[in-house]
């Protein structure tokens, strides 16, 4: 087995390496072998099998010497007696920083939900700053982690390995253009996270293979003889889109598995970018087009530098396919990503500092610099990860770089802050446009402004950029100071009176340093926060005198579901109009007598409040409660109304650990019904999932979630 493996790897390295650097492979593998030769997996194989491994993976996108005798050493420095020093005797200074940067990595704990989170992004991305290969040997490392993930018995430990390689790795492999690794990391941790949805999504391609065999082969050939006839020669590959993809696009798109236009993808590969353009404009010609679905990533390129043309098409048997068209050389950037600048027979490392492509990994750690809190730093950098980009142009014609579906106060804070703040209106095109509108790409986009503006809460449904929403939490937070401070007057006030004492501001100014203070209004700030007690401050006023017992009262908290940034003491409510639930972006409205109403930042009632922002609470979901707890939300389902369709329905909700507490029929004919299901749920992700699940059943026609 040893000798099989190291024997597979030295081939695969033989392909593109010299014998020279084949020579300090080897060297690699002895000393990994005699370090870890005490050491065992918890498969019980040797221990180095995983590095040698590692470096296989690395080879798949050739990567050079240096790379892969770094991805052999990776785990010596951590879990063995060997030091840095030995690392920089034997093999030099830069495997020795590699592996130095790798071992950093792995002494991070990069714990979903933990609120370390986002400090732990950026410590993972400033490893990369000087040398991007660790972090291709960090993704090369965590895929083989992930196919031997079954021999961890630990399920919750699995669970979280998996989270991880979902939020994190696959995501930044996405980032760096390595578009292979992405799909392979992102359906080992399906597997691990929601096999039932992995499991019902294969078993519906499976019954489509059965129905339409050898489909992928037909379409090819259907697409090569009609390039050939337009002279054009070029290589087409096909497949079947994975099951993560599939199952992220029915949760993100709300339809169901019928509905998805590009469950088959073929690849055009060309000579040129131009016959990228004439191949397109052939299929567009022979093939109905499906309005919507082209994109031009030639003329605007990713940030990750990947280039190409998309559109879906009703192709070849009338099948929904969809194409993409790409030079060899953009096919190279699309199939090895970063590691497509390599310059293999003089190998270089990569910075980030010289490559524009990955300006975004600056821009993120410069975002997450200037986040308020953990939270915030999260949001941050998981939208920086996540967003695509569309191009528009200023005014002067400008290109300005935004997240997809950014609006025009997106835009207005990307040429500056002031800007963003006086923003009263917007002209696309030319032409007035309000400032929700989605921006897309070409798009000329021009800010009016008034110095009277400032920014309004109600921009944060419709913004997409981090920085949008920052400014708008800090707008909101300096209006909470403000309501603490008279919020805690009135409380202070209100107890002086009920202890039959007169009021002085004169006697407060006596104890501000006993409370770290340095006005009266930094007092009250503090006590309508609920940091210090109005009680407290009496016993510093008269040390002497015993006050009332009447007045105290319990800390507890009965409210079933804890809020950040509500004053202590404040009652809440869940709007019945929106229904929230743990997930969904949230704000707090102050009614009189009713204490604040928790909507959806997409409450169309908020509508009415937007000229009352000193009404608006910026408030969020606790997230570390120690219990679990459940909110029950609605969901719309019309059902055909065949033996055994409900159960198929109760079932799936079962599988995916959501409770019904309530089922109301409301509407019946001979081919459907229509029903409102109550399911308890954790949080919108959880709802999420079930939703998803149930779009997969062929017995569903529509569903959507209901909101009040």
């Amino acid at each position: 087995m040893t000798n099989n493996l190291i024997g597979e790897l030295i081939d695969k390295a033989k392909k593109y390496q010299s014998d020279d650097e084949i020579n300090l492979i080897y060297k690699s593998i002895d000393f990994a072998k005699n370090v870890h030769k005490e050491q065992f997996r918890v498969s019980g194989e040797p221990f180095y099998f995983h590095p040698i491994e590692v470096a296989k993976i690395l080879t798949e996108i050739k990567l050079d010497n240096f790379s892969i005798a770094s991805g052999i050493l990776h785990d010596t420095i951590e879990d063995t007696s060997t030091t840095l020093y030995d690392i920089k005797e034997n093999f030099g200074s830069e495997i020795a920083n590699l592996v130095d940067g790798l071992t950093k990595i792995n002494q991070y704990s990069l714990k979903v939900n933990n609120l370390k989170l986002g400090e732990n992004y950026k410590k993972l991305l400033l490893a990369a700053t000087n040398d991007l290969r660790v972090i291709l040997i960090k993704l090369a490392d965590r895929l083989h982690n992930m196919r031997t993930l079954q021999h961890i018995k630990d399920k919750k430990k699995t669970i979280r390995i998996a989270l991880e390689t979902q939020e994190v790795y696959a995501p930044l492999a996405q980032r760096l253009g390595m578009r292979d690794w992405q799909e392979r990391l992102e359906d080992l941790a399906f597997k691990q996270i929601n096999p039932e949805a992995r499991i019902s999504i294969i078993d519906r391609l499976k019954y489509l293979d059965t129905q339409d065999q050898n489909i992928i082969d037909d379409i090819r050939y259907e697409l090569k003889k009609l390039f050939l006839s337009e002279d054009i020669n070029c290589s087409i590959f096909g497949r079947i889109k994975s099951p993560y993809s599939i199952w992220n696009k029915i949760k993100a798109n709300n339809i169901s598995f019928e509905q998805l236009s590009d469950i088959m993808a073929f690849r055009v590969i060309t000579n040129s970018s131009r016959e990228c353009y004439k191949a397109l404009g052939i299929i567009h010609r022979k093939y109905s087009y499906i309005h919507g679905r082209f994109k031009d990533f030639i003329s605007s390129p990713k940030s990750n530098g990947y280039r190409s043309l998309h559109t879906s098409v009703f192709g070849p048997m009338n099948k929904k396919i969809e194409v993409q068209f790409r030079s060899n050389a953009m096919e190279q950037i699309a199939q090895f990503g970063v590691a497509a600048h390599w310059k293999y027979k003089d190998p270089k490392k990569i910075k980030i500092k010289d490559t524009n492509e990955y300006k975004w990994m600056h821009d993120l750690l410069e975002l997450m610099d200037n986040s308020t809190s953990q939270d915030e730093l999260i949001e941050n950098s998981k939208i920086k990860l996540f967003k695509e980009n569309i191009y528009v142009f200023s005014p002067k014609g400008d290109v300005v770089e935004l997240p997809k579906n950014a609006s025009p106060i997106d835009f207005a804070y990307s040429i500056h802050s002031e800007i963003g703040d006086k923003c009263v209106a917007s002209k696309i095109n030319g032409k007035l446009q309000p400032l929700k509108m989605k921006l897309k790409n070409g798009d000329q986009v021009e800010i009016l402004t008034s110095d009277d503006s400032q920014p309004s809460p109600l921009w944060e449904r419709f913004a997409v950029t981090s920085k949008v929403k920052s400014q708008i939490r800090k707008f909101m937070r300096s209006k909470k100071i403000d309501e603490h401070v008279a919020f805690g007057k009135e409380i202070l006030i209100s107890h002086f009176r009920k202890e039959n004492m007169e009021f002085s501001e004169t006697a407060l100014n006596d104890i501000l340093k006993e409370f770290n203070c340095k006005n009266i209004n930094n007092l009250y700030e503090l006590i309508g926060a609920g940091s210090i007690t109005s009680m407290s401050v009496l016993k510093k006023i008269y040390p002497e005198l015993k006050f009332s017992s009447k007045n105290k009262k319990s800390n507890k908290n009965n409210q079933p579901i804890k809020l950040k940034g509500l004053t202590l003491g404040m009652s809440y409510h869940l709007a019945g109009c929106c229904s929230p639930i743990k997930g969904d972006k949230i704000v707090g409205i102050v009614t009189a007598g009713l204490g604040v109403a928790v909507h959806t930042i997409d409450c169309d009632t908020l509508d009415s409040y937007s000229d009352s922002p000193e009404r608006w609470l910026d408030i969020s979901w606790e997230t570390d409660n120690e219990n679990e707890q459940f909110l029950t939300s609605k969901i719309n389902i019309i059902l055909s109304n065949k033996a055994g369709s409900l159960g198929k329905v109760t079932t799936a909700i079962a599988k995916n650990n959501g409770n019904i507490s309530n089922i109301n029929f409301y509407s019946r004919k001979i081919d459907f019904y229509e029903l409102i299901i109550d399911i308890e749920v954790r949080d919108k992700n959880h709802l999420n999932n079930i939703i998803a699940a149930l779009r997969l059943l062929k017995e569903i026609s529509s569903l959507e979630r209901v909101k009040g």
